[in-house]
């Protein structure tokens, strides 16, 4: 499936994100990221940036295999699941969609 925006692939990768164990292992993986970038900018220790594609795609592709049973969007849209993924993780720390 081909998208010409991420406005039209939003909705998508929302579908792609329907189980809520799923949505939390997303929300998790990604504060987790937030917080090896935050680690790194006030330590300086590399083994932080080394820490941020395990513990990202690590918590997300868990609960894509094992909660959601489908592939991860990031294989055929990298640049849409990241975005996707940061605005996902937005819309549930505001309150706007649901894992909680």
């Amino acid at each position: 499936m081909e998208f010409k925006s991420f406005r039209e692939f939003y909705p998508f990768y929302l579908r792609e994100h329907s189980n809520l164990i799923c949505r939390r292992l997303h929300f998790i993986g990604t504060c987790g990221v937030i917080s090896l970038l935050l680690l790194f900018f006030f330590t300086g220790h590399l083994i932080t940036i080394g820490l941020i594609p395990i513990v990202g795609y690590g918590f997300a592709w868990f609960g894509h295999f094992v909660y959601e049973k489908n592939k991860p969007a990031t294989f055929k849209h990298p640049f849409y699941s990241f975005l996707g993924d940061f605005k996902m993780f937005w819309e549930i720390l505001t309150g706007k969609i649901s894992a909680f």
